[in-house]
């Protein structure tokens, strides 16, 4: 029997026994301004957090109410709604802040539903909080799909979501950033299977080519045709290393994701230094390009976003500098050190209050 034939079910019964249910069978629930008077039978069948409540005669319940904590006057209304009707509302603004109550009060169906909400409604500005809240609410079908669209959408990490995301759900990045780094699943192969390949819907390239699992191509294609990634990271593999270095460092100026991507998958060193001192860190974070230095911690544990120039700045003292907080975010999140001085003694907290850059001065400021 599914979840949602069950409460059906139990809901039908517990509206049945309304019938002699009393002055009791009504409880308030209370979330800021908000009220809502509600069946107890009907909260308790579809929700086994309210059901354990009402066994268990917790003393709010014993007296008529029940203060919701964490949920907003709206949002509790949709909730109970939704116990009486099995039915979740089509609202994208809320799809959110529903899960999180759904996930809360054990509403399994409500909160399958808005997950799908949250996969549909991805783009470029919600795709970092539909990550985070698909993980923290354990949601592995929009975790995965966020995460897909993020690798294909690397701009992502360069909005203002993303930054969002770094300073308030830290833990919650690192999963993400953890999922990022990961390779692209293997299609498995029609030996391993016993049959014809398996397509495999997570398997997304980082660009935006198209690109056909080995076990789903004819044999000779699969051995003699590499996948577009391959082939041009193949051709970066064909350069010096000179050359490589010095792409490397052009691509990180001008915020050239792609070139990025495929210089560090053709093996290139994020160490290598321009006349400065400059590694590529340093030079996208002078620019700003925030998706640059994300990738370049992301794809490279070699990356170090303590490196040193030749007068002792960091990457994070150039984007303290000039004011570029989403590539600052992105460097405290890797580990930056606050802290950490020139050779002329200032600390990237003392250049963005030289500058005048009110949210890097707020931003390092915060524990």
């Amino acid at each position: 029997m599914s979840a949602v034939t069950e409460v059906q079910n139990n809901t039908t019964e517990a509206l049945a026994a309304l019938l002699d249910g009393g002055d009791g069978a009504l409880v308030t629930l209370v979330a800021g301004e908000t009220r809502v008077a509600s069946h107890r039978a009907v909260l308790a069948a579809a929700s086994p957090v309210f059901e354990a409540m009402f066994a268990h005669d917790m003393l709010e319940a014993s007296c008529g109410q029940v203060s919701i904590d964490d949920v907003e006057g709206p949002v509790l209304r949709l909730l109970v709604a939704y116990t009486y009707t099995l039915q979740a509302p089509q609202l994208p603004d809320t799809a959110a802040q529903l899960l999180s109550a759904a996930d809360k009060y054990g509403l399994s169906g409500l909160k399958a539903a808005c997950e799908r909400q949250l996969i549909s409604q991805l783009a470029v500005e919600t795709a970092a909080a539909t990550a985070v809240t698909a993980v923290r609410h354990s949601c592995p079908d929009a975790t995965r799909a966020a995460v897909t669209f993020i690798k294909d959408h690397l701009q992502v990490m360069a909005t203002r979501g993303w930054a969002d995301a770094v300073l308030e759900y830290p833990q919650e990045v690192i999963e993400v950033s953890r999922m990022l780094g990961e390779p692209p699943a293997e299609a498995s192969s029609p030996t391993a299977t016993g049959g014809g390949p398996t397509p495999n819907s997570d398997r997304q390239p980082h660009s935006g080519h198209s690109r056909t699992p080995a076990a789903a191509a004819p044999p000779t294609s699969a051995r003699h045709t590499p996948p577009p990634d391959d082939a041009a990271a193949s051709r970066f593999r064909s350069l010096s290393g000179a050359e490589r270095g010095r792409r490397l460092i052009q691509a990180a100026v001008e915020g050239a994701v792609e070139e990025v991507r495929l210089l560090l998958t053709a093996g290139e060193d994020v160490g290598v230094r321009d006349w400065r001192g400059w590694t590529a860190l340093h030079r996208a974070a002078d620019r700003g390009h925030a998706a640059v230095v994300q990738l370049l911690l992301l794809l490279s544990a070699a990356s170090d976003p303590n490196a040193r120039d030749q007068w002792g700045r960091t990457p994070l003292h150039l984007a303290a500098w000039n004011g570029h907080a989403e590539a600052a975010a992105a460097l405290l999140q890797a580990g930056a050190d606050r802290g950490v001085r020139t050779d002329s003694g200032w600390t990237p907290l003392d250049l963005a209050r030289r500058r005048h850059h009110q949210q890097l001065v707020e931003m390092l400021t915060e524990r």
